[in-house]
């Protein structure tokens, strides 16, 4: 039997327990259907009356009958949670990321995904270019929606600079398909200097706000360059004048889609803020921050949860030092959050330190990429206090581990100091800060 559709275990009291289904098992069929993927699963396990063609460990076929009348997850966990191969990403992109990875770093990380299949589980971006004509088809059958698409251009002729070949297909027709079939779409749009910018990202602009309200927001982000570009693709980093004439042309957008349709569809990161010295937009601005994940909003979000749980501080003494790190990018605004908690709370000590990214190089200012050397070697013989506070968005999803390999209780160890990860959370980051004695 096939090895990527093993079940490696099953929920205690689920529906697939009480169905005799075991760990070891394999998923075939349902309702008829093979199962060729976790969408096709998600897919056809989402109906009242199941029947499962499930293949049992001593190589005996079973058909099971299962009710579902309120639809519940069926409590299966699998071996590979894509019920087959990851996708690999054929596309030669100018702006990878991957490619600028320095030697030497787990297997793992040099894997290109371009996997539709991610986008519905875990929200990523796809270029639609690695997908068949009937793979499209397939995620209109089964109405996989939102999907998050990596458009970053509509013109054939600079696709194929960005995407580094002449295979990239006709975005516009896909999204076009989708939107008639009911698809929302969230675009994006990683933009090179002298590449995809001036007139060919207004003329992108204009081709996805014409697909409105199917495509329901679009983002626009810089390149990241590291250090590691020998002999890749010629970019160079984005000025503030640079960034200051990309602001101006989203507002436009978003001042003609607020009068047209009443949403602003378009939105920069965070980034191009920071780059052109300009205020961030209200938080009201970024609607319901449907690229919060994607640097947009991000900072507003953080800001006005920071100052609605200032609010309710009731602790306004309290005897704590602690230290805090941040990338250059967020540092001013951790330190005026630094700032505001000290002037509330006597007593309190905090101690910021900006984390320069020497491992990937000063142009990254993020503090997702932060490294455990770096920190390590930044903050060796500063004052730390009792505690240290770091960038949840450090570590590796579901680990306690960073880009370098460093794990957490190394890092501990090395600095001699306990170490709190904080989400991007206002609420969260004061709560740490306080130690929860804020209430």
């Amino acid at each position: 039997m096939d090895k990527y559709k093993r079940i490696s275990s099953v929920d205690e009291d689920s529906i697939a327990e009480e169905a005799g289904i075991e760990s070891g098992d394999y998923i075939l069929e349902i309702n008829g259907h093979e199962i060729t993927d976790i969408l096709a699963y998600k897919y056809y396990s989402n109906d009242e009356n199941i029947t499962l063609t499930i293949g049992k460990k001593n190589g005996e076929t079973e058909i099971i009958e299962i009710e579902n009348p309120y639809f519940e997850d069926l409590g299966l966990n699998f071996e590979y949670p894509l019920l087959s191969k990851s996708r690999s990403c054929r596309n030669k992109c100018i702006f990878c990321f991957i490619d600028q990875l320095p030697k030497g770093m787990r297997k793992t990380l040099y894997f290109k995904d371009d996997d539709s299949r991610l986008s519905l589980l875990h929200g990523n971006y796809v270029t639609l270019t690695n997908l068949s004509d009937k793979e499209i088809e397939d995620i209109a059958d089964m109405h996989i929606s939102p999907i998050n698409i990596s458009v970053h251009a509509t013109d054939r002729d600079v696709r194929k600079v960005l995407f580094g070949h002449d295979k990239t297909g006709d975005i516009l027709k896909r999204m076009r398909f989708f939107a008639e079939n009911g698809i929302t779409m969230n675009g994006q749009i990683v933009l090179c200097k002298g590449v995809n910018d001036g007139e060919v990202l207004k003329k992108t602009l204009e081709d996805l706000c014409e697909l409105y309200p199917a495509v329901y927001s679009v983002s626009v982000v810089p390149v990241g360059l590291t250090k590691y570009r020998e002999g890749l693709y010629p970019l160079e980093p984005f000025e503030k004048k640079d960034a200051e004439e990309l602001i101006d042309t989203v507002n436009m957008f978003q001042e003609k889609m607020l009068e047209k349709c009443g949403s602003r569809i378009i939105y920069a990161s965070d980034e191009f803020y920071l780059t052109a010295e300009r205020e961030i937009p209200p938080y009201s601005e970024y609607e319901d921050f449907p690229q919060i994940e994607n640097g947009v909003g991000l900072i507003a979000s953080i800001r006005e949860e920071f100052y609605e749980a200032l609010e309710n501080i009731k602790t306004n003494k309290l005897e704590r030092e602690i230290s805090v790190i941040s990338g250059k990018a967020a540092y001013p605004l951790i330190c005026g959050f630094a700032k505001e908690l000290c002037d509330r709370v006597k007593g309190l000590k905090i101690h910021t330190y900006e984390i320069t990214n020497n491992f990937f190089g000063e142009r990254i200012t993020v503090a997702g990429l932060l490294t455990g050397g770096d920190i390590k070697a930044q903050l060796d013989g500063k004052k730390l206090g009792e505690r240290l506070l770091i960038p949840h968005s450090a570590l590796r999803s579901g680990e306690d581990i960073f880009l370098d390999d460093m794990t957490l209780s190394e890092l501990e160890k090395e600095l001699g100091v306990p170490i709190t990860p904080v989400y991007n959370d206002g609420y969260e980051f004061i709560d740490a800060v306080l130690g929860g004695e804020e209430n």
